[in-house]
Protein backbone atom coordinates (compact mmCIF):
# COMPACT_ATOMS: atom_id res chain seq x y z
CA UNK A 1 0.00 0.00 0.00
CA UNK A 2 1.39 3.46 -0.99
CA UNK A 3 1.42 6.67 1.04
CA UNK A 4 -1.91 7.87 -0.48
CA UNK A 5 -3.81 4.89 0.93
CA UNK A 6 -4.10 3.14 -2.44
CA UNK A 7 -3.49 -0.65 -2.31
CA UNK A 8 -0.02 -1.56 -3.49
CA UNK A 9 0.45 -3.43 -6.75
CA UNK A 10 -0.43 -7.08 -6.35
CA UNK A 11 -2.51 -6.46 -3.22
CA UNK A 12 -5.81 -5.40 -4.90
CA UNK A 13 -7.80 -5.22 -1.66
CA UNK A 14 -9.16 -1.86 -0.30
CA UNK A 15 -10.08 -1.09 3.23
CA UNK A 16 -13.26 0.88 3.90
CA UNK A 17 -11.21 3.86 5.13
CA UNK A 18 -9.17 3.79 1.93
CA UNK A 19 -12.29 3.63 -0.19
CA UNK A 20 -14.02 6.48 1.67
CA UNK A 21 -10.90 8.62 1.50
CA UNK A 22 -10.55 8.03 -2.24
CA UNK A 23 -14.27 8.67 -2.89
CA UNK A 24 -14.08 11.87 -0.78
CA UNK A 25 -11.14 13.12 -2.84
CA UNK A 26 -13.02 12.43 -6.05
CA UNK A 27 -16.11 14.28 -4.83
CA UNK A 28 -14.18 17.32 -3.64
CA UNK A 29 -12.13 17.42 -6.85
CA UNK A 30 -15.11 17.21 -9.22
CA UNK A 31 -17.93 18.95 -7.31
CA UNK A 32 -16.40 22.08 -5.86
CA UNK A 33 -18.30 25.42 -5.52
CA UNK A 34 -21.35 24.34 -7.51
CA UNK A 35 -24.92 25.67 -7.23
CA UNK A 36 -27.83 23.40 -6.23
CA UNK A 37 -31.50 24.21 -5.67
CA UNK A 38 -33.75 22.60 -3.11
CA UNK A 39 -36.07 22.88 -0.12
CA UNK A 40 -34.83 23.05 3.45
CA UNK A 41 -35.98 20.40 5.93
CA UNK A 42 -34.86 19.19 9.37
CA UNK A 43 -33.25 22.57 10.09
CA UNK A 44 -31.22 22.74 13.32
CA UNK A 45 -29.18 25.64 14.66
CA UNK A 46 -26.55 24.27 17.04
CA UNK A 47 -25.27 26.10 20.11
CA UNK A 48 -21.97 26.53 18.28
CA UNK A 49 -23.75 28.58 15.62
CA UNK A 50 -23.48 25.93 12.90
CA UNK A 51 -26.55 25.10 10.81
CA UNK A 52 -27.46 21.49 10.09
CA UNK A 53 -30.27 20.66 7.68
CA UNK A 54 -31.27 18.62 4.64
CA UNK A 55 -31.75 19.84 1.10
CA UNK A 56 -34.43 17.94 -0.83
CA UNK A 57 -36.55 18.03 -3.95
CA UNK A 58 -39.50 15.86 -4.99
CA UNK A 59 -37.54 12.61 -5.09
CA UNK A 60 -34.24 12.95 -3.20
CA UNK A 61 -32.53 14.56 -0.21
CA UNK A 62 -28.98 15.12 1.00
CA UNK A 63 -27.55 16.32 4.32
CA UNK A 64 -25.95 19.75 4.48
CA UNK A 65 -23.98 21.83 6.95
CA UNK A 66 -23.27 25.58 7.04
CA UNK A 67 -20.63 26.59 9.54
CA UNK A 68 -21.07 29.57 11.83
CA UNK A 69 -18.84 32.02 9.91
CA UNK A 70 -20.80 31.40 6.71
CA UNK A 71 -24.18 31.37 8.44
CA UNK A 72 -23.63 34.77 10.08
CA UNK A 73 -23.19 36.41 6.64
CA UNK A 74 -26.63 35.23 5.40
CA UNK A 75 -28.56 37.87 7.35
CA UNK A 76 -31.63 35.74 8.09
CA UNK A 77 -32.55 32.33 9.48
CA UNK A 78 -34.12 30.04 6.88
CA UNK A 79 -37.36 28.23 7.64
CA UNK A 80 -38.18 24.63 6.79
CA UNK A 81 -40.14 24.37 3.58
CA UNK A 82 -38.50 27.43 1.96
CA UNK A 83 -36.68 26.95 -1.32
CA UNK A 84 -33.16 28.27 -1.78
CA UNK A 85 -30.20 28.06 -4.10
CA UNK A 86 -26.96 26.97 -2.39
CA UNK A 87 -23.34 27.29 -3.42
CA UNK A 88 -21.73 24.13 -2.04
CA UNK A 89 -18.71 21.90 -1.93
CA UNK A 90 -19.59 18.18 -2.04
CA UNK A 91 -17.69 16.24 0.66
CA UNK A 92 -17.78 12.80 2.23
CA UNK A 93 -18.12 12.16 5.95
CA UNK A 94 -15.64 9.30 6.08
CA UNK A 95 -16.63 7.63 9.40
CA UNK A 96 -20.12 6.80 8.04
CA UNK A 97 -19.50 6.97 4.33
CA UNK A 98 -22.23 9.60 3.88
CA UNK A 99 -21.68 12.41 1.45
CA UNK A 100 -22.89 15.86 2.43
CA UNK A 101 -22.98 19.45 1.22
CA UNK A 102 -20.80 22.10 2.82
CA UNK A 103 -22.75 25.31 2.10
CA UNK A 104 -20.73 28.49 1.46
CA UNK A 105 -23.64 30.85 0.63
CA UNK A 106 -27.34 30.72 -0.13
CA UNK A 107 -30.03 32.80 -1.79
CA UNK A 108 -33.73 32.46 -2.23
CA UNK A 109 -34.70 30.34 -5.21
CA UNK A 110 -35.31 32.45 -8.28
CA UNK A 111 -33.27 35.39 -6.98
CA UNK A 112 -30.52 34.68 -9.49
CA UNK A 113 -32.99 34.82 -12.38
CA UNK A 114 -34.55 38.00 -11.01
CA UNK A 115 -31.17 39.59 -10.58
CA UNK A 116 -30.21 38.75 -14.15
CA UNK A 117 -33.50 40.21 -15.40
CA UNK A 118 -32.88 43.32 -13.28
CA UNK A 119 -29.40 43.80 -14.77
CA UNK A 120 -30.64 43.24 -18.33
CA UNK A 121 -33.44 45.82 -17.98
CA UNK A 122 -31.09 48.28 -16.31
CA UNK A 123 -28.59 47.98 -19.15
CA UNK A 124 -31.34 48.39 -21.77
CA UNK A 125 -32.85 51.52 -20.22
CA UNK A 126 -29.43 53.03 -19.54
CA UNK A 127 -28.54 52.60 -23.22
CA UNK A 128 -31.73 54.47 -24.15
CA UNK A 129 -30.70 57.39 -21.91
CA UNK A 130 -33.47 57.03 -19.31
CA UNK A 131 -30.93 57.33 -16.48
CA UNK A 132 -29.11 60.40 -17.85
CA UNK A 133 -28.92 63.22 -15.27
CA UNK A 134 -29.52 65.78 -18.03
CA UNK A 135 -33.11 64.64 -18.66
CA UNK A 136 -34.14 64.69 -15.00
CA UNK A 137 -36.35 67.51 -13.71
CA UNK A 138 -35.60 69.77 -10.75
CA UNK A 139 -37.63 69.27 -7.60
CA UNK A 140 -39.73 72.27 -6.54
CA UNK A 141 -38.51 73.12 -3.01
CA UNK A 142 -41.78 74.95 -2.18
CA UNK A 143 -44.63 72.77 -3.50
CA UNK A 144 -48.25 73.64 -2.86
CA UNK A 145 -49.29 69.97 -3.04
CA UNK A 146 -47.47 66.62 -2.97
CA UNK A 147 -48.81 63.34 -4.33
CA UNK A 148 -48.02 59.93 -2.79
CA UNK A 149 -48.30 56.73 -4.83
CA UNK A 150 -48.28 53.71 -2.51
CA UNK A 151 -50.53 51.24 -0.73
CA UNK A 152 -53.00 52.58 1.82
CA UNK A 153 -51.93 49.82 4.22
CA UNK A 154 -48.20 50.41 3.76
CA UNK A 155 -46.09 51.55 6.67
CA UNK A 156 -44.30 53.78 4.15
CA UNK A 157 -47.47 55.90 3.82
CA UNK A 158 -47.61 56.47 7.56
CA UNK A 159 -43.92 57.44 7.55
CA UNK A 160 -44.46 59.93 4.72
CA UNK A 161 -47.56 61.49 6.31
CA UNK A 162 -45.82 61.77 9.67
CA UNK A 163 -42.72 63.40 8.13
CA UNK A 164 -44.78 65.89 6.09
CA UNK A 165 -46.99 66.77 9.06
CA UNK A 166 -43.87 67.50 11.08
CA UNK A 167 -41.87 69.34 8.43
CA UNK A 168 -44.46 71.03 6.22
CA UNK A 169 -48.02 70.95 7.56
CA UNK A 170 -48.94 73.70 5.09
CA UNK A 171 -48.40 71.37 2.08
CA UNK A 172 -51.47 69.56 0.76
CA UNK A 173 -51.19 65.80 0.30
CA UNK A 174 -52.98 63.73 -2.35
CA UNK A 175 -52.79 59.93 -2.08
CA UNK A 176 -53.00 57.73 -5.18
CA UNK A 177 -53.51 54.20 -3.77
CA UNK A 178 -52.02 51.17 -5.49
CA UNK A 179 -50.71 47.79 -4.30
CA UNK A 180 -46.92 47.65 -3.98
CA UNK A 181 -46.48 43.87 -3.93
CA UNK A 182 -47.99 40.99 -5.84
CA UNK A 183 -48.43 39.73 -9.37
CA UNK A 184 -50.56 42.63 -10.61
CA UNK A 185 -48.91 45.31 -8.45
CA UNK A 186 -46.72 46.69 -11.26
CA UNK A 187 -49.69 47.33 -13.57
CA UNK A 188 -51.75 48.99 -10.85
CA UNK A 189 -48.81 51.09 -9.74
CA UNK A 190 -48.34 52.25 -13.32
CA UNK A 191 -52.08 53.05 -13.65
CA UNK A 192 -52.10 55.09 -10.42
CA UNK A 193 -49.02 56.98 -11.53
CA UNK A 194 -50.53 57.76 -14.94
CA UNK A 195 -53.70 59.06 -13.28
CA UNK A 196 -51.67 61.29 -10.96
CA UNK A 197 -49.72 62.71 -13.89
CA UNK A 198 -52.87 63.28 -15.96
CA UNK A 199 -54.72 65.07 -13.14
CA UNK A 200 -51.83 67.51 -12.62
CA UNK A 201 -53.00 68.55 -9.16
CA UNK A 202 -49.65 68.24 -7.37
CA UNK A 203 -46.18 69.71 -7.85
CA UNK A 204 -44.21 66.58 -6.87
CA UNK A 205 -44.98 62.85 -6.81
CA UNK A 206 -43.56 60.41 -4.23
CA UNK A 207 -43.32 56.75 -5.26
CA UNK A 208 -42.67 54.91 -1.97
CA UNK A 209 -42.61 51.51 -0.36
CA UNK A 210 -40.99 49.96 2.70
CA UNK A 211 -38.12 47.49 2.66
CA UNK A 212 -38.27 43.87 1.58
CA UNK A 213 -36.60 41.18 -0.46
CA UNK A 214 -35.88 41.39 -4.17
CA UNK A 215 -39.13 39.57 -4.84
CA UNK A 216 -41.07 41.99 -2.62
CA UNK A 217 -39.67 45.01 -4.49
CA UNK A 218 -39.98 43.49 -7.96
CA UNK A 219 -43.03 45.60 -8.90
CA UNK A 220 -40.74 48.65 -9.00
CA UNK A 221 -38.50 46.94 -11.60
CA UNK A 222 -41.26 46.97 -14.25
CA UNK A 223 -40.27 48.40 -17.64
CA UNK A 224 -43.65 50.04 -18.30
CA UNK A 225 -43.54 51.74 -14.91
CA UNK A 226 -39.98 52.94 -15.62
CA UNK A 227 -41.02 54.52 -18.93
CA UNK A 228 -44.03 56.22 -17.29
CA UNK A 229 -41.67 57.73 -14.69
CA UNK A 230 -39.24 58.86 -17.38
CA UNK A 231 -41.94 60.63 -19.46
CA UNK A 232 -43.75 62.18 -16.51
CA UNK A 233 -44.36 65.92 -16.69
CA UNK A 234 -44.31 66.06 -12.87
CA UNK A 235 -41.01 65.52 -10.98
CA UNK A 236 -40.95 62.14 -9.23
CA UNK A 237 -39.01 61.14 -6.10
CA UNK A 238 -38.57 57.42 -5.46
CA UNK A 239 -38.26 56.11 -1.91
CA UNK A 240 -38.38 52.35 -2.28
CA UNK A 241 -37.01 50.00 0.36
CA UNK A 242 -34.05 50.70 2.59
CA UNK A 243 -30.86 52.60 1.82
CA UNK A 244 -29.15 49.50 0.36
CA UNK A 245 -32.10 48.60 -1.91
CA UNK A 246 -32.04 49.75 -5.51
CA UNK A 247 -34.77 49.35 -8.12
CA UNK A 248 -35.19 50.45 -11.72
CA UNK A 249 -37.61 53.13 -10.50
CA UNK A 250 -34.78 54.64 -8.41
CA UNK A 251 -32.56 55.04 -11.47
CA UNK A 252 -35.29 56.57 -13.67
CA UNK A 253 -36.80 58.90 -11.07
CA UNK A 254 -35.75 62.53 -10.94
CA UNK A 255 -34.44 62.01 -7.39
CA UNK A 256 -33.76 58.86 -5.40
CA UNK A 257 -34.35 58.87 -1.63
CA UNK A 258 -32.90 56.06 0.54
CA UNK A 259 -36.17 55.58 2.48
CA UNK A 260 -39.82 56.75 2.27
CA UNK A 261 -39.22 59.15 5.16
CA UNK A 262 -36.23 60.62 3.33
CA UNK A 263 -38.42 61.06 0.23
CA UNK A 264 -40.86 63.15 2.28
CA UNK A 265 -37.98 65.24 3.63
CA UNK A 266 -36.54 65.83 0.16
CA UNK A 267 -39.79 66.84 -1.54
CA UNK A 268 -40.12 70.19 0.27
CA UNK A 269 -38.32 72.51 2.59
CA UNK A 270 -39.03 72.39 6.30
CA UNK A 271 -41.44 75.04 7.62
CA UNK A 272 -39.01 75.75 10.46
CA UNK A 273 -36.18 76.35 7.99
CA UNK A 274 -38.41 78.59 5.87
CA UNK A 275 -39.47 80.56 8.95
CA UNK A 276 -35.86 80.95 10.07
CA UNK A 277 -34.81 82.09 6.61
CA UNK A 278 -37.74 84.52 6.43
CA UNK A 279 -36.83 85.92 9.83
CA UNK A 280 -33.25 86.36 8.68
CA UNK A 281 -34.39 88.13 5.50
CA UNK A 282 -36.69 90.42 7.48
CA UNK A 283 -33.85 91.31 9.85
CA UNK A 284 -31.55 92.02 6.92
CA UNK A 285 -34.26 94.17 5.27
CA UNK A 286 -34.79 96.15 8.48
CA UNK A 287 -31.06 96.72 8.84
CA UNK A 288 -30.82 97.85 5.20
CA UNK A 289 -33.73 100.27 5.68
CA UNK A 290 -32.10 101.67 8.82
CA UNK A 291 -28.83 102.26 6.95
CA UNK A 292 -30.71 103.89 4.06
CA UNK A 293 -32.51 106.25 6.45
CA UNK A 294 -29.21 107.19 8.08
CA UNK A 295 -27.69 107.99 4.65
CA UNK A 296 -30.73 110.12 3.72
CA UNK A 297 -30.55 112.03 7.01
CA UNK A 298 -26.86 112.74 6.40
CA UNK A 299 -27.59 114.05 2.89
CA UNK A 300 -30.37 116.24 4.29
CA UNK A 301 -28.04 117.75 6.89
CA UNK A 302 -25.46 118.56 4.21
CA UNK A 303 -28.14 120.15 1.99
CA UNK A 304 -29.39 122.30 4.87
CA UNK A 305 -25.86 123.47 5.53
CA UNK A 306 -25.50 124.57 1.89
CA UNK A 307 -28.93 126.24 1.70
CA UNK A 308 -28.85 130.12 1.48
CA UNK A 309 -31.90 132.32 2.09
CA UNK A 310 -33.22 134.37 -0.91
CA UNK A 311 -32.55 137.63 0.93
CA UNK A 312 -28.90 136.68 1.55
CA UNK A 313 -28.47 135.58 -2.09
CA UNK A 314 -29.91 138.89 -3.36
CA UNK A 315 -27.55 140.82 -1.07
CA UNK A 316 -24.54 138.89 -2.44
CA UNK A 317 -25.60 139.48 -6.05
CA UNK A 318 -26.16 143.23 -5.33
CA UNK A 319 -22.61 143.53 -3.94
CA UNK A 320 -21.17 141.83 -7.03
CA UNK A 321 -23.18 144.13 -9.32
CA UNK A 322 -21.87 147.22 -7.53
CA UNK A 323 -18.29 146.03 -7.91
CA UNK A 324 -18.76 145.54 -11.64
CA UNK A 325 -20.22 149.07 -11.95
CA UNK A 326 -17.17 150.54 -10.22
CA UNK A 327 -14.78 148.71 -12.61
CA UNK A 328 -16.76 149.95 -15.61
CA UNK A 329 -16.66 153.56 -14.38
CA UNK A 330 -12.89 153.43 -13.87
CA UNK A 331 -12.38 151.97 -17.33
CA UNK A 332 -14.54 154.67 -18.99
CA UNK A 333 -12.69 157.54 -17.25
CA UNK A 334 -9.21 156.96 -18.93
CA UNK A 335 -9.76 155.14 -22.24
CA UNK A 336 -7.23 157.11 -24.45
CA UNK A 337 -4.34 156.76 -22.03
CA UNK A 338 -4.67 153.01 -21.87
CA UNK A 339 -4.85 152.65 -25.66
CA UNK A 340 -1.84 154.93 -26.18
CA UNK A 341 0.26 152.84 -23.81
CA UNK A 342 -0.68 149.67 -25.63
CA UNK A 343 0.11 151.22 -29.04
CA UNK A 344 3.58 152.35 -27.90
CA UNK A 345 4.42 148.89 -26.63
CA UNK A 346 3.35 147.36 -29.95
CA UNK A 347 5.54 149.82 -31.93
CA UNK A 348 8.59 148.93 -29.82
CA UNK A 349 8.08 145.19 -30.40
CA UNK A 350 7.64 145.76 -34.15
CA UNK A 351 10.84 147.80 -34.41
CA UNK A 352 12.79 145.16 -32.57
CA UNK A 353 11.45 142.40 -34.81
CA UNK A 354 12.05 144.22 -38.19
CA UNK A 355 14.78 142.36 -40.20
CA UNK A 356 18.12 143.98 -41.48
CA UNK A 357 18.02 143.19 -45.19
CA UNK A 358 21.52 144.46 -46.23
CA UNK A 359 23.33 142.37 -43.69
CA UNK A 360 21.28 139.29 -44.55
CA UNK A 361 22.08 139.66 -48.29
CA UNK A 362 25.85 139.70 -47.56
CA UNK A 363 25.53 136.61 -45.36
CA UNK A 364 23.58 134.82 -48.10
CA UNK A 365 26.26 135.53 -50.78
CA UNK A 366 29.03 134.27 -48.49
CA UNK A 367 27.08 131.09 -47.74
CA UNK A 368 26.57 130.42 -51.47
CA UNK A 369 30.30 130.68 -52.19
CA UNK A 370 31.18 128.43 -49.27
CA UNK A 371 28.61 125.84 -50.40
CA UNK A 372 29.97 125.80 -53.97
CA UNK A 373 33.60 125.35 -52.76
CA UNK A 374 32.54 122.55 -50.42
CA UNK A 375 30.66 120.80 -53.23
CA UNK A 376 33.71 120.89 -55.55
CA UNK A 377 36.00 119.52 -52.84
CA UNK A 378 33.54 116.74 -52.06
CA UNK A 379 33.26 115.77 -55.75
CA UNK A 380 37.05 115.65 -56.11
CA UNK A 381 37.43 113.43 -53.07
CA UNK A 382 34.73 111.05 -54.38
CA UNK A 383 36.46 110.90 -57.83
CA UNK A 384 39.78 109.99 -56.22
CA UNK A 385 38.17 107.23 -54.14
CA UNK A 386 36.43 105.87 -57.27
CA UNK A 387 39.70 105.73 -59.22
CA UNK A 388 41.44 103.91 -56.37
CA UNK A 389 38.60 101.38 -56.10
CA UNK A 390 38.67 100.76 -59.87
CA UNK A 391 42.43 100.09 -59.76
CA UNK A 392 42.00 97.69 -56.85
CA UNK A 393 39.16 95.90 -58.64
CA UNK A 394 41.25 95.60 -61.78
CA UNK A 395 44.11 94.15 -59.79
CA UNK A 396 41.90 91.56 -58.11
CA UNK A 397 39.88 90.61 -61.21
CA UNK A 398 39.95 86.87 -62.04
CA UNK A 399 40.42 87.84 -65.69
CA UNK A 400 43.87 89.23 -64.95
CA UNK A 401 44.79 85.98 -63.25
CA UNK A 402 43.54 83.94 -66.23
CA UNK A 403 45.51 86.20 -68.60
CA UNK A 404 48.69 85.17 -66.75
CA UNK A 405 48.13 81.51 -67.79
CA UNK A 406 45.87 80.20 -65.05
CA UNK A 407 42.59 78.38 -65.67
CA UNK A 408 39.33 77.66 -63.81
CA UNK A 409 38.25 74.00 -63.90
CA UNK A 410 34.56 73.12 -63.31
CA UNK A 411 32.62 69.89 -63.28
CA UNK A 412 29.58 69.43 -65.46
CA UNK A 413 27.48 70.43 -62.43
CA UNK A 414 29.28 73.77 -62.32
CA UNK A 415 31.23 73.07 -59.12
CA UNK A 416 34.84 74.34 -59.15
CA UNK A 417 37.46 71.56 -58.87
CA UNK A 418 39.92 72.19 -56.05
CA UNK A 419 41.30 68.70 -55.47
CA UNK A 420 42.21 66.14 -58.10
CA UNK A 421 41.11 63.33 -55.83
CA UNK A 422 37.53 64.58 -56.18
CA UNK A 423 37.58 63.53 -59.88
CA UNK A 424 36.93 60.22 -61.54
CA UNK A 425 38.61 58.81 -64.64
CA UNK A 426 36.50 59.51 -67.71
CA UNK A 427 34.68 62.45 -66.13
CA UNK A 428 34.22 65.51 -68.38
CA UNK A 429 35.43 68.90 -67.19
CA UNK A 430 34.92 72.48 -68.41
CA UNK A 431 38.11 74.56 -68.42
CA UNK A 432 37.90 78.35 -68.62
CA UNK A 433 41.07 80.16 -69.88
CA UNK A 434 41.95 83.77 -70.21
CA UNK A 435 40.52 83.64 -73.72
CA UNK A 436 38.09 80.85 -74.53
CA UNK A 437 36.92 77.58 -72.95
CA UNK A 438 37.73 73.86 -73.27
CA UNK A 439 36.03 70.54 -72.56
CA UNK A 440 38.43 67.78 -71.45
CA UNK A 441 38.18 64.18 -70.22
CA UNK A 442 39.99 62.97 -67.10
CA UNK A 443 42.53 60.27 -67.98
CA UNK A 444 44.30 60.10 -64.68
CA UNK A 445 44.06 61.96 -61.34
CA UNK A 446 46.95 62.55 -58.90
CA UNK A 447 46.45 64.19 -55.54
CA UNK A 448 48.94 66.23 -53.50
CA UNK A 449 49.56 65.63 -49.84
Amino acid sequence: MDLNGTPAAGDGVWTISQLNRRVGALLEGNFSRIWVRGEISNFTQAASGHWYFSVKDESAAVRAVMFRGRAQSVGFVPKPGEKFEFRVNVTLYEPRGDYQLQVESMRRAGRGDLHEAFLALKEKLAAEGLFDPGRKRDINPMPAAVGVVTSLAAAALRDVLSALARRAPHVSIVIYPAPVQGLDAAGKLNLALEQAIARREVDTLLLVRGGGSLEDLWSFNDETLARTIAHSSIPIISGVGHETDFTIADFVADLRAPTPTAAAELCCRSRVNCANQLAGLCAALAAQQHRQLERCALRLDRAVALLVSPQQRLHQQNERLQALKNRLARAAAHPHERHSARLGAARARLAHAQPRLEGLRGDLSLARRQLADAALRQIERRRQRLDAAAQTLQALSPRNILDRGYAIVRKESGDIVKNALDLSVGEQLNVELGRGRLQVDVLQAHGLL
